[in-house]
């Protein structure tokens, strides 16, 4: 959804239990080096869409996700791309609570980091990855054309269908 109505207001009830189902993402190691910036209050989210060119309509809420790096490092030398992959994983958790609620939401990767650093006052060690819009939507959109599994899916070696 990158579109909202703007009217409204998310629950705290709703709001805890879509950053639970970012907690209980897969995490490489156990090692959970996401870590969630709540952003509710609407001249922050005005000064964050200023940066953020992906960023369109009127959010309720933001969720920035972000790598703790030090935690990362504990993974090895893959560790802060298997970071990246377990945000993502917490970030898409929290995108099916939020449906589950009735809460649209839209990841956001186009964004200045260093500008939402600086806004949010977030420390060096820890790097933004995704913006996760959430807000309520006046009506569903109709789902994208996805490939079908007959294109996508493989069996015992690449390019062998049933």
């Amino acid at each position: 959804m990158r579109r909202f109505s703007g009217e409204g207001d998310i629950p705290d009830e709703y709001m805890q239990r879509i950053l639970e189902a970012g907690v209980w993402a897969p995490s490489a190691g156990g090692i959970q080096p996401w870590e969630f910036i709540v952003v509710r209050d609407r001249g922050r989210i005005y000064q964050i869409k200023l940066v953020s060119p992906g960023l369109f309509g009127d959010p309720l809420a933001i969720v920035v996700v972000c790598v703790n790096l030090e935690r990362a490092r504990k993974g090895g030398r893959g560790g802060e791309m298997m970071a990246i992959m377990d945000a993502s994983m917490a970030a898409q958790n929290m995108m099916l609570a939020a449906y589950s609620l009735g809460i649209g939401s839209c990841p956001i990767a186009s964004f200045s980091k260093a500008a939402v650093k600086e806004l949010l006052e977030i420390p060096d060690h820890v790097e933004p990855i995704l913006l996760l819009t959430l807000g309520y939507v006046d009506q569903w959109p109709n789902p994208p054309r996805r490939r079908s599994l007959e294109e996508v899916v493989h069996y015992e070696g690449y390019r062998k269908h049933r």
